[in-house]
């Protein structure tokens, strides 16, 4: 199991590599971000642990560079951050998982087992649902060829819909991987900022792809015309 490692704390790189060695893992390491996105381009690994603060490129911009190069190894976002939009912006990036430092090594590699297994489906570097489309890298949003404006945190819980077309979400998992894992404010915020998208991304368009399963959550699906 290759890992690749983008860390520039070099004693912390060292024991995550340390460890993730003794628990089976070949780790490669390197220290900035251009580096790293180098060899996440260059060479092939299972999964890529990512820290957000680094020199040259920071972790954001090397996720989102490497998913428009149509690189879709697992990442896991792994950084000393706790701010609000952190780990939206990493998921609407294209990251699939989020780990806060200080961490536990048990966790951290129950995790990147989890994201091996999941493995790296071939995914378009432009998600669509229809003629809906979100281009990360560019965080841009158009509909039927139109660009649709939206704030940060209405492309964040696009972005999270869409990564799950034709799935049910919960409001719990829209707080957690939209807002914060530790949101304590009204949950009926999912509510308002569904109510934002489909004035915008909807109703201007004659379109329902904003669905609301009573007593479940919410679903994004393809309403284009035929």
């Amino acid at each position: 199991m290759r890992v690749l490692l983008v860390e520039d704390e070099v004693p912390l790189a060292e024991t995550v590599r340390q460890g993730l060695t003794e628990a089976g893992f070949n780790v490669e390491v390197f220290h900035n971000g251009t580096d790293g996105l180098w060899a996440g381009t260059e060479n092939s690994y299972d999964v890529i642990v990512l820290d957000i603060m680094l020199p040259g490129l920071n972790g954001y911009d090397v996720c989102a560079r490497l998913r428009a190069a149509g690189v879709w190894t697992p990442v896991l976002m792994l950084t000393a951050k706790d701010g609000e939009y952190d780990q939206a912006d990493a998921f609407e990036l294209g990251a699939d998982d989020y780990l806060i430092k200080p961490f536990s090594f048990v966790v951290l590699t129950a995790r990147l087992r989890a994201l091996i297994r999941r493995g790296a489906p071939v995914r378009p570097a432009v998600p669509a649902v229809g003629d809906l489309t979100l281009d990360p890298a560019r965080r841009r949003v158009t509909r039927a060829g139109k660009e649709v404006r939206l704030t940060p945190r209405e492309f964040a819980l696009l972005g999270f819909l869409m990564r799950r077309a034709g799935d049910v979400v919960t409001k719990t998992e829209i707080l957690a991987n939209v807002w914060d894992a530790h949101y304590d404010g009204a949950p009926n915020v999912v509510e308002v900022y569904i109510g934002y998208l489909r004035r915008k991304l909807d109703q201007p368009f004659g379109r329902a792809s904003i669905e609301t399963v009573r007593g479940s959550g919410y679903r994004i699906i393809d309403d284009a015309p035929a």
